[in-house]
């Protein structure tokens, strides 16, 4: 591995996302199900817009006039491959919101081989990796009309995730992230289980469910669920828009208001968590929010310190919270991020074991191939031992890798 002669240690990314190869469903359902499972066609964009956190494309029909892409199909679903799911490589003012085809993406996207040598042109050991087609947490799957299907869908995914993309040919540099039926906490918790058996120490769940349509974590509805996490070790990574809602201000606000306040949800989720009260009814739960940034933290610790102490009285959580949120978080919360100067020079207000670093390729915003640059930037100021810790040693920790920062499952022992 290409180690750039620099004494940066090698980064352990909490945040990249796999584009799915066509096959992944069409090869593992069963054949009745393969007309209607997802699948790709190649057709023209008849229209496409991002507006107010919401992406709305329409297919054309093959033959018509217009740029034409790869689109994922699967009962009344139409959704594109865009240049925004796979921009690196590309020029920032080449990045524009338009559909592409699997041969206009770099390969790493997709192929194993590839992201590994684009791993290495980055300085990256090891990357955890987040679904496109089926959204950040499965939801694709949760609005799905079939619930049969969609669960078939959901077990497809993961163990091509487990098998392929984080199988014997990653040599232990991939690391699984399965997604959970959220229609139902008791089938999450048998997928948490299934895969945990496996050797799988995460999985991915909605920052904010309600704006799903799903049960908040203020109610019981997820606690077979949340059980699950807490006693198999399984980390609840919550990715920036895994609501299918990205905050925005009105209708007509375009993409860039959205992008400058994308930790906004994180925020939102975070002070959920703490208010809940679910850290004390499972002790051992941790969560994560990927692609929030961490220089918002302090002062929403400070904020939930101060309700918690002046007004828990009349604020609901009296019954249920019985320690000040800043503990609780510095138990069970980490934030990731991949840019964020600001937050390393408040480093000590966060806490330095609960930081992870990210490089969200192959997405617009990715700092690939720079990340060792920009994190020696805003690292420059920090002790050696703590760089370490934020760049790798903390997510060895929290995911259950190797000394050598590999996940074991997939025949780490190679290199």
């Amino acid at each position: 591995m290409d180690t750039h002669d620099s004494t940066f240690p090698l980064i352990i990314s909490v945040d990249d996302h796999t584009v799915e190869p066509a096959g992944v469903w069409q090869d593992r359902l069963p054949g009745k199900y393969r007309g209607t499972g997802p699948r790709i066609v190649r057709a023209p964009v008849k229209d496409m817009t991002f507006l107010g956190g919401r992406f709305k494309p329409v297919m054309g029909q093959p033959g018509d006039d217009g740029p034409v892409g790869d689109w994922w199909v699967y009962e009344d679903l139409r959704r594109p491959l865009t240049r925004l799911d796979t921009a690196v490589g590309y020029g920032r003012d080449e990045i524009r919101l338009e559909v592409i085809t699997y041969e206009q993406m770099r390969p790493g996207s997709y192929d194993v081989a590839e992201r590994l040598a684009d791993m290495d042109v980055n300085h990256v050991q090891s990357a955890l990796c987040f679904p496109t087609f089926p959204r950040f947490c499965g939801q694709t799957f949760t609005e799905a009309k079939d619930h049969e299907l969609g669960l078939l869908c959901v077990r497809a995914y993961n163990d091509w995730m487990v098998e392929e993309w984080c199988g014997p040919d990653a040599h232990g540099r991939l690391i699984p992230l399965p997604i959970v039926p959220l229609w139902d906490a008791g089938l999450a918790a048998a997928e948490v289980r299934r895969n945990a058996a496996r050797g799988v120490r995460a999985v991915a769940f909605s920052e904010i469910p309600p704006f799903l349509g799903l049960p908040s974590i203020h109610t019981d509805e997820w606690d077979p669920f949340l059980a699950a996490c807490d006693e198999t070790g399984t980390v609840v990574a919550m990715h920036i828009g895994s609501s299918s809602r990205m905050p925005s201000t009105s209708a007509d606000a375009p993409p860039a208001v959205g992008s400058t306040i994308t930790y906004a949800n994180c925020c939102f989720s975070m002070v959920d968590w703490l208010m809940s009260g679910k850290f004390e009814r499972f002790p051992n739960l941790k969560v994560m929010y990927a692609e929030g940034q961490i220089g918002w933290i302090p002062y929403i610790l400070e904020r939930a310190d101060v309700v918690w102490e002046e007004n828990r009285g009349w604020g609901g959580v009296a019954d249920k919270v019985h320690r000040p949120p800043s503990e609780l978080f510095a138990e069970h919360v980490y934030g990731c991020f991949f840019d964020d100067a600001f937050g390393l020079r408040n480093l000590d207000s966060i806490g330095v074991g609960n930081v992870l670093y990210e490089t969200d390729y192959p997405h617009s915003d990715s700092t690939w191939p720079k990340s060792r640059e920009v994190g020696e930037a805003q690292m420059g100021h920090l002790e050696a031992e703590v760089v370490e810790r934020i760049v790798r040693g903390n997510a060895i920790e929290l995911l259950g890798l190797t000394a050598e920062g590999l996940w074991p499952g997939g025949g780490g022992g190679a290199r």
